[in-house]
């Protein structure tokens, strides 16, 4: 059954309400033609609970903006989406394609700053990888029923390979009910090489105003956590609460180790007090057992980062370091889930404070 308008829609009564169930929720593409964004192109997911979003397939079928009941919920960068075809992978090119957004993703050999690895290619790795520009091959967006609920879903296929080395391919999914404030992502990654390859995945989400505005608060339960620069242990006085944009630009970057519940997976929360409004994450800890958390609060760039990965976001050198380096064996299969939803009211902000505890 769909939750709706404060009622509960069984799929019978909603064909009485509806001559077409786009009237509620759906998936349209479009075509993007201008500029540097051609190339992206777009699919947006519409649901009758608030959250809208929009998907690139040009751009591994990543969450390029999402909005619930007209508010912003991530982070939009001044390069627009650009398309695949301007991507400039050496050293900090990555950057002129950052579209923020809510989900972009990073690996899938590397994530980090530009670094040599002179153990695996010892060849310059520049910045989060290539997977965010990567198009999606065999890209669907379908909607239908299934039982009693009404789903909308994106897929499709990304590969990063290069003759006589990598081969991977991501299998990507992205769903979301009639009546839900979430979506999921479940990727399938697989190595079709005949030779291992270093696996470095995470999903680089970009929370912005009007959810991150100074005061907000970041929800997390880790065992440890270090900033970037000395990996010093640090407290949630040092990165808990949000400062409003800033004069000057600065980043601080936070590597958590999060504690999971006893079904085994991590809660995480951004909450803006004064809107009674906040974001949420979940995900298995065994895929992800590591958050990068990213402050960048300068005036015009205000935006934070909530990462969970496989890895961390500080390169080859540290994740070897630290032991979180990992490499996927030919043939082998790897699955990440994650779950991004609202949090809407003092109800729900105090049941996800209550779950994460700590």
């Amino acid at each position: 059954m769909a939750q709706l308008f404060g009622n509960q829609y069984t799929k019978q009564q909603l064909l009485e309400l509806v001559g077409d169930m786009t009237q509620l929720a759906g998936a349209r593409r479009a075509e993007l033609v201008e500029g540097n964004e051609r190339g992206s192109d777009l699919i947006e997911v519409f649901n009758a609970s608030g959250l809208c979003f929009s998907v690139l397939p040009g751009r591994s079928l990543d969450v390029a903006s999402a909005h619930y009941k007209g508010m912003s919920l991530g982070f939009r960068g001044n390069t627009g989406d650009v398309g695949p075809a301007f991507y400039e992978p050496q050293g900090y090119g990555w950057m002129r394609g950052f579209f923020g957004g809510l989900v972009t993703s990073c690996g899938m050999i590397f994530t980090g700053h530009p670094e040599v690895d002179p153990e695996e290619e010892d060849e310059e790795l520049g910045l989060h990888g290539r997977l965010s520009f990567i198009p999606a091959k065999g890209a669907v967006a379908e909607c239908g029923w299934e039982g009693e609920d009404y789903v909308v879903r994106v897929r499709g296929k990304m590969r990063e390979a290069v003759v006589f080395g990598t081969n991977l391919e991501l299998t990507r999914e992205i769903s979301t009910a009639l009546g839900e404030k979430c979506l999921r992502i479940y990727d399938r990654i697989e190595n079709l090489s005949v030779d291992p390859s270093p696996l470095m995945f995470v999903y680089h989400t970009n929370p912005g105003f009007p959810i991150l505005n100074a005061g907000s608060r970041v929800l997390i339960n880790s065992e440890k956590s270090t900033e970037w620069l000395e990996d010093r242990e640090v407290s949630p006085e040092d990165y808990a609460v949000a400062l409003g944009p800033q004069q000057e630009a600065h980043d601080d970057v936070y590597i958590h180790r999060p504690i999971a519940d006893q079904e085994g997976n991590v809660h995480i929360g951004l909450i803006n007090d004064d809107l009674q409004l906040g974001l949420y994450w979940k995900f298995p800890i065994e895929e992800m057992p590591i958050v990068t958390h990213w402050q960048h609060f300068h005036r015009g760039t205000y935006v934070t980062g909530i990462e969970p990965g496989n890895v961390s976001m500080l390169g080859r050198a540290w994740n070897r370091k630290y032991g979180y380096l990992q490499h996927i064996q030919p043939g082998e299969i790897r699955e990440f889930h994650l779950e991004i939803g609202i949090l809407e009211g003092e109800d729900e902000i105090r049941a996800l404070e209550q779950q994460i505890g700590g």
